[in-house]
């Protein structure tokens, strides 16, 4: 029977690697070849390579397909991205979505592995990139000062509290108030940081010059927006970005009985969607365009936070658009080709195709 494709699948998790490597045949059956069990160290990754090699058929593609984990993927990562090998990384609930397709209940490590290969196979995925270096440190740098804005919202509540109190302790609001200066001092120098690293990457600091053109849009939004994307590297489309954010529409209508209310979903990259609030609310009031486009929804609905998520998805595809076209934002061009258009959900896809 000739083989039409094989496929790598790999269950990773913070001390162990299960891989089960399949074919699919002509008649379409899967045929699992063989499976192995190896440590999640980098001695033991080594031994993985060598052990696709020996089991690989020379004569076809394969492609490696692993979960995304947090962070214990990625050594497994980089080390099979810079050995050669066609790599591709998916999102878990894509495979778990798949696993409920199937007859199989039990779930381990292995059958796992084995999922990841069938669906390795079944679809057609995109293969992944090493992102670049100033990227991956714009990523770090970013959330790390997300985690301290967090930190330090927490503080001021704690001072607050303490403030109106009937008894405290002079030290005590003291100490508070030192730590909230101490956190100050640290977001300013992941801040400095992120700037530094944007200003050693010359073609980086160009793209960013354009998306800081979009009124409401800074510097500190458009690298999270960037850093969070790896420079939409594997983004084909600005719907395929809107789902990646999470601002796609989910609607579900059956019949007469079933029809709930429209809503994005929520799924996807949280850190983009917090970093796009604020500029939304800025845009608004200073960028004539969006000005409109959110008044007229608005008058449409009569719901505040509604107009503005879409206003943020809006930014979304003009960063996406003018990141691409290396272009600055002309909001002329986008009041006379976008906005005159009747108000209606498809005004809130894509904009690849207007020029900036």
């Amino acid at each position: 029977m000739k083989v039409l494709r094989q496929c790598c699948g790999i269950d990773v998790s913070m001390d162990a690697l299960d891989v089960v490597l399949m074919t699919l045949q002509e008649d379409f059956e899967l045929k699992i070849v063989s499976s192995g069990h190896f440590a999640n160290t980098k001695k033991d990754i080594k031994k993985l390579m060598n052990w696709v090699k020996r089991h690989q058929l020379n004569d076809l593609p394969l492609q490696v397909v692993m979960e995304a984990t947090g962070v214990y993927h990625e050594q497994l990562a980089y080390a099979l991205y810079d050995n050669g090998f066609e790599l591709a990384v998916v999102l878990p609930n894509k495979v778990a979505n798949y696993c409920r397709s199937t007859d199989v209940r039990r779930i381990d490590d292995k059958i796992s592995a084995r999922h990841i290969a069938e669906f390795g196979l079944l679809k057609k995925i995109d293969n992944w990139t090493k992102p670049h270096a100033s990227l991956l440190k714009l990523k770090g740098l970013s959330r790390e000062r997300e985690q301290l804005l967090n930190e330090r919202t927490r503080a001021k509540n704690q001072q607050h509290a303490k403030e109106h109190m009937a008894e405290v302790d002079k030290f005590t609001l003291k100490r508070a108030k030192q730590h909230i200066k101490f956190l100050d001092k640290l977001i300013g120098q992941v801040e400095t940081q992120m700037k530094e690293i944007v200003d050693q990457t010359p073609w980086l600091k160009k793209k960013i010059e354009y998306i800081s053109s979009l009124k409401g849009v800074g510097f500190i939004t458009a690298a999270i927006v960037i850093a969070e994307t790896n420079g939409f590297n594997l983004i084909r489309n600005s719907r395929q970005l809107v789902c990646y954010a999470g601002y796609d529409i989910n609607n579900k209508q059956s019949g007469t009985s079933v029809n709930t209310k429209a809503r994005i979903s929520h799924k996807g990259n949280k850190h983009i969607r917090k970093a796009l609030y604020f500029p939304a609310l800025t845009a608004v009031q200073h960028d004539e365009p969006l000005s409109n486009f959110y008044n007229r929804l608005f008058d449409r609905q009569k719901i505040k936070m509604k107009s503005y998520v879409a206003v943020q998805r809006k930014l979304l595809i003009l960063i996406y658009t003018l990141w691409k076209k290396e272009e600055r934002y002309n909001p002329e061009y986008f009041k006379d080709k976008f906005l005159l258009e009747q108000p209606r959900e498809a005004t809130l896809t894509e904009l690849d195709q207007v020029r900036s």
